[in-house]
């Protein structure tokens, strides 16, 4: 495998994907990633999970904070393919045209079906039952590329955030590890999207990360799991914010949307439109996650009869 190849990415999902790619023995001519970001509470300075991967290896690494403008160190390589997979930057059409192959990417979703950076986020929080990696020829336009490879993975009723970007992750590797060889050797289709079925996954903001109650218990359970563990979701209670760590749901009748009805056996209940919210694990605002027992017998315990907000402001 003499193909010179250049790989974009940054997060965990695409560290999984270069680490695997250079474990068979794939030619990987150089890395390109986001730049180092002050992390935590002492803001230290601390390389993208991809950059970690390629100075493991010893890789050419670059961190153009603007690939519009910064992408000339990277040609010099000569790539004969570029691999994108969530890198965080769109990629100029100079870089894309250049190799012999050109350039693909890996998106965690059915295509045309959420385009964007937050599809597998997305997928959760709308209650879908499936999702999968598409392999794409890259243009200019948000993964709007002819598609040349796809695999479903089933979304399991307690899949969060998390754990999707990892099964997502071992999947786009597979998919890449399956359509390679053949794409090399000329042996692949390309099939067109079809724009009148192309819906959106933009990146997640702020008020995404707000929980009303006010909800069919379904959605408010969908909504909490598609955002854990990062960025998180949270509901304020008399003001005060409380982040859910690990949740469930039941179905029932007599339930008075935003009430919270403190400890029922090893959980804290918050009721829904029909039904209710399971929490195991809280943190309130400025303290560390805590058990539902443990944060009930110290605030939780004055709080139950109280409702949660339920709307962003």
């Amino acid at each position: 495998m003499n193909e010179r190849i250049v790989f974009m990415g940054t997060p965990e999902f695409a560290a999984n994907v270069l680490e695997g790619l250079i474990k068979h023995s794939y030619n990987i001519v150089g890395v390109v990633t986001q730049a180092d970001k002050k992390v935590g509470r002492k803001q230290i300075l601390t390389p993208s999970p991809v950059k970690e991967i390629a100075l493991r290896y010893s890789l050419p690494v670059f961190t153009p904070h603007k690939i519009k403008e910064d992408y000339e160190d990277i040609l010099k390589l000569g790539p004969d393919l570029i691999i994108t997979s969530a890198y965080g930057q769109f990629v100029p059409v100079e870089l894309i045209e250049y190799p012999r192959y050109k350039a693909i990417n890996t998106h965690g979703s059915l295509l045309p079906k959420y385009r964007g950076g937050a599809p597998i986020q997305r997928s959760i929080i709308n209650g879908d039952d499936k999702t999968g990696i598409s392999i794409i020829f890259m243009t200019k336009g948000m993964d709007q590329g002819d598609i040349l490879y796809t695999r479903e993975l089933p979304i399991g009723i307690e899949d969060t955030n998390t754990t999707l970007f990892a099964k997502l992750s071992d999947l786009a590797l597979e998919a890449l590890l399956e359509f390679l060889p053949g794409f090399f050797a000329g042996n692949f289709k390309r099939v067109q999207q079809n724009e009148e079925e192309a819906t959106f996954a933009y990146n997640l903001k702020k008020e995404d990360e707000f929980i009303s109650f006010n909800d069919d218990v379904r959605k408010v359970y969908d909504h909490i799991r598609g955002l854990l563990d990062d960025p998180g979701a949270y509901g304020i209670l008399k003001d005060k914010q409380y982040k859910f760590l690990k949740v469930s749901f039941e179905y029932g009748e007599g339930c008075e949307p935003s009430l919270f009805r403190g400890l029922e056996n090893d959980y804290l209940r918050v009721d829904c439109r029909n039904g209710f919210i399971k929490i195991f694990k809280i943190k309130p605002e400025g303290k560390n996650g805590m058990d539902a027992r443990s944060f009930y017998n110290g605030a939780g315990r004055s709080l139950t009869g109280e409702r949660f907000k339920e709307n962003y402001e």
